[in-house]
């Protein structure tokens, strides 16, 4: 397989860096402090069609690929990971995208693009965590409503998203627990609704993660993703699919950006008379850095490919969801290092990546999910 991206595509990327290198650096420590969403950079990287770049041309997008959008979420977080958090606005799209019906792609995705609305899914909660199919929220059908009931936890955009997809459960009786669920678009207006921002996070403070109470929320029998309840599960494994790949990017990115500062550092801080990159085992960390994340990059990169060309691999998609997230805290624990004291001060920012790193191993499913995943691939499920 070729490898060389178009001349569209490095476009992309040289834009995408340009307006990170640009916009991100009088924003990252602050927003970090703060823990606050940089709204104003949402709405420019909007403007510039930086946002939701995989949407259709029929729904307000320019109707790119994963991997388009993959470079752009490189980039950004190659300067800053909170900051990028302004294009996970989209979160969940993927479910309106391939499941929605016609009128609700009309009516909800447009404003993703254009910076006039922001969106989730609401997945994990709070005694199931990475077991999806043990979700106890419950959409309960009531003459031509749903009404939920129960909670969300670790939900990113949730008390700045205007609508969110829940999976909830819809038929427990059911006996295959993978047919038990539907996913549900909720507007966070709604009467019932309550969000609750989660505060002294490790790290992508940028990024509003919260706790989410559904307090008999009424929502229309429309709002239902898909022809039929009970599909839940399948469509979010389909999403994983997808969202799996710019996860693994964020890391890609981080590692790339601390690789870089390791370089400038080793160059210009000396020890006994000589700069340290002149010492062997210097050298040794920066080849291995610089390794690791070539590795990692070629596997995102061909993972989202095949998911442009329509040859879904779970297999490749869940090993550069693993490989990129241990790359990227191998690498910042490395550039840490490297840079002894001054990496241990904030003013620096390399603590930031730092913290900012581990996420990637933890969120649409942890390192040991996507072992399983690939293991199962390789064994075969019988």
């Amino acid at each position: 397989m070729d490898f060389e991206l178009t001349e569209e595509q490095k476009a992309i990327k040289k834009a995408a860096r340009e307006f990170a290198e640009g916009k991100f650096p009088e924003l990252a420590e602050e927003c970090d402090l703060h823990e606050t969403f940089p709204r104003g950079l949402w709405k420019k990287a909007c403007e510039l069609g930086f946002v939701g770049v995989f949407i259709d041309e029929a729904y307000g997008g320019p109707g790119l690929g994963l991997l388009d959008n993959a470079l752009i979420m490189e980039e950004f977080c190659r300067v800053d990971a909170g900051c990028a958090g302004v294009l996970l606005t989209t979160l969940g799209s993927e479910f309106i995208l391939l499941y929605g019906r016609e009128e609700q792609k009309k009516k909800y995705l447009p404003g993703l693009t254009k910076g006039e609305a922001i969106m989730g899914m609401a997945i994990t909660e709070p005694d199931a965590g990475s077991d999806v199919s043990s979700v106890s929220t419950v959409a309960r059908r009531v003459k031509d409503h749903y009404v939920i009931n129960g909670n969300k936890m670790f939900i990113t955009n949730g008390s700045i998203a205007d609508f969110l997809i829940i999976l909830c459960l819809t038929h427990e009786e059911e006996k295959v627990r993978s047919r038990r669920h539907s996913a549900i678009l909720v507007e966070t207006h709604r009467k019932g609704f309550e969000a609750n921002p989660l505060k002294r996070k490790l790290g992508m403070r940028a990024s509003d993660t919260s706790e989410i109470h559904f307090s008999d929320v009424e929502v229309p029998l429309e709002n239902l993703i898909g022809e039929r309840e009970g599909e839940g599960f399948y469509q979010l494994m389909a999403v994983f699919n997808r969202s799996r790949v710019n996860v693994a990017m964020i890391s890609v990115g981080i590692a790339q950006g601390g690789l870089e500062k390791a370089i400038s550092y080793s160059k210009q801080r000396k020890q006994f008379g000589e700069p340290l990159g002149r010492f062997q085992g210097i050298q040794f960390k920066l080849a291995e850095m610089a390794s690791l994340i070539e590795a990692a990059r070629a596997l995102c990169y061909q993972a989202a490919w095949k998911v442009d060309h329509g040859r879904i691999d779970p297999k490749l998609i869940s090993m550069a969801k693993w490989f990129a997230g241990e790359v990227g805290v191998k690498v910042i624990d490395e550039v840490v290092q490297i840079h002894g004291g001054y990496g241990y001060l904030g003013e620096y920012g390399i603590e930031r990546l730092y913290r900012n790193a581990k996420l990637a191993e933890i969120v649409e499913g942890t390192k040991e999910i996507e072992k399983l995943i690939i293991a199962r691939e390789l064994l075969g499920r019988g």
